[in-house]
C-alpha cells in the first residue's frame, strides 16, 4: 500500500511538521509501506519528492527545493529537490494520505476538507473535529456543553480590541486573576502565547497574539501540573496512560519545547489511580465533544488538590522523537510502528464507512 505523506505547510509550525514527517516516514518504511512524500513549502507550493526507499537520516532531507527533477540530497551540501504539482495531482487509487501538518492550513480542517473533495482516505480527525479542535474558543464552548471543567477565560476579536481596548482589559481583570495566559484562538505549540502579570504586559501580549489570529483567548493562570492523554479510535475509542510534563518554569515557549528540548515527560504520571481514571474519562468525553476520529491528544491542568481542568485538544499532535503522543502509547503497550499502522487502518475503515453511507443516496 502506498502512503502519501503531506508535510510542511503554511503555518508557523512548519518546521515541527518536517520533524514529525521524518519520524513518520521512517516508521512507515519499517512497516513495509511504499512512501510518497509531498512537501508544501512556506510559499504554499506543493512539491513532489521521490519515493522514499531508505531511512531518512536527517530532517533536512525533507526541505525540498523546486527543480525540474526530484532527487534526494545527502543531508549536508546536496539539497533535496521536488517537482512542482497542482494539489489535486496527489490523488492515487489504493493510497492513504497521512497529513503530518500542524497548525493553521493543515490541522484546522482545510486540508481535511480538500481530501474529502478528492475522496481520499486520510489519517486523523475529520473536518469537524479538526476545525473545532484547532479553534480554542469553539472547543471551549463545546467542552462547556459537555460538562468538562475549565479554568475561567475571556475571549474577543481584533475589532473588539481596537474599538475599546480599555473595556476588554477591565473585563479580563474583572473576571480573571493575574497571571493570565494570552493565546491566539487558532494556533498551537505555544506560538503567539504569552504569560502576563499586569495590564501593560496584557496589552503587549494581545498585540503579539493578534499577529497570528484575529481572535484571542485570555485564560486564568493557575498553579498546576500539565498532564496529557492520547486518544485513539473512531467509534471504538481508547485512552492511553496519563503523562505529565515535568517543568522547571511556569511557561514553556516554542523554543523550549522544540529547539532546546528542555521539557521532560513523566510517563506514566505519578497520580492516584482515581485521578488518572478521571482524566482519561474527561479525555474520551472531549474526543466525543469535538467528534474526534483517528487520534487526538487531550491536555489538562491538575492542581495539587487534584482538581482537573481541560486545557485543549490537539487533533494532529507532534510525532517527533520528543513527542508525548507516541510516547504515551509506547508506555501503554503500543509501539511507534504499530501505532502508525493502526492509524492507517482507522483511516481506511472510516473511508469505507463513508462510502457505505454514500451508496444509500
Amino acid at each position: 500500500m502506498k502512503i502519501i505523506v503531506l508535510y510542511g505547510g503554511l503555518s508557523p509550525e512548519h518546521d515541527i511538521s518536517i520533524l514529525s514527517a521524518t519520524n513518520v516516514i521512517n516508521a512507515l518504511l519499517e512497516a513495509d509501506y511504499s512512501v510518497q512524500p509531498y512537501y508544501i513549502n512556506k510559499e504554499g507550493k506543493w512539491l513532489k519528492a521521490p519515493l522514499v526507499t531508505e531511512k531518512l537520516e536527517s530532517d533536512t532531507l525533507l526541505q525540498l527545493k523546486q527543480a525540474h527533477a526530484a532527487s534526494w540530497g545527502d543531508g549536508q551540501g546536496l539539497t533535496s529537490t521536488g517537482v512542482w504539482i497542482q494539489p489535486g495531482q496527489i490523488a492515487e487509487d489504493d493510497a492513504v494520505v497521512f497529513p503530518v501538518l500542524h497548525g493553521p492550513n493543515g490541522e484546522d480542517g482545510t486540508i481535511q476538507g480538500f481530501l474529502e473533495v478528492l475522496n481520499l482516505p486520510y489519517v486523523g480527525a475529520g473536518v469537524t473535529a479538526s476545525a473545532t479542535g484547532m479553534d480554542k474558543i469553539i472547543s471551549k464552548q463545546l467542552f462547556d456543553q459537555a460538562g468538562l471543567p475549565q479554568v475561567p477565560y475571556v475571549y474577543f476579536d481584533k475589532r473588539d480590541w481596537l474599538q475599546d481596548q480599555s473595556r476588554w482589559i477591565q473585563k479580563c481583570e474583572g473576571n480573571l486573576l493575574y497571571p493570565f495566559f494570552v493565546k491566539p484562538a487558532n494556533m498551537g505549540s505555544s506560538v503567539g502565547v504569552s504569560r502576563v502579570e499586569n495590564s501593560q504586559e496584557l496589552i503587549k501580549a494581545v498585540d503579539v497574539a493578534l499577529e497570528f489570529d484575529r481572535r484571542i483567548v485570555v485564560e486564568q493562570g493557575i498553579s498546576a501540573n500539565e498532564c496529557e492523554v492520547a486518544v485513539l479510535g473512531n467509534d471504538d475509542i481508547h485512552a492511553s496512560v496519563v503523562g505529565r510534563l515535568v517543568k522547571s518554569s511556569d511557561f514553556y515557549d516554542y523554543d523550549e519545547k522544540y529547539i532546546n528540548n528542555t521539557v521532560e515527560m513523566e510517563i506514566p504520571a505519578n497520580l492516584p489511580e482515581a485521578v488518572s481514571d478521571k482524566i482519561k474519562d474527561y479525555a474520551l468525553k472531549a474526543y466525543r465533544a469535538v467528534d474526534g476520529t483517528g487520534l487526538t491528544r487531550a491536555d489538562f491542568f491538575v492542581t495539587a488538590n487534584y482538581d482537573i481542568y481541560i486545557n485543549e485538544v490537539n487533533t494532529m499532535p507532534g510525532f517527533t522523537q520528543f513527542s508525548m503522543y507516541p510516547s504515551l502509547w509506547q508506555a501503554t503497550g503500543l509501539n511507534y510502528r504499530d501505532l502508525i499502522d493502526e492509524l492507517i487502518q482507522l483511516a481506511i475503515r472510516r473511508h469505507q464507512a463513508k462510502a457505505s453511507i454514500r451508496k444509500i443516496y
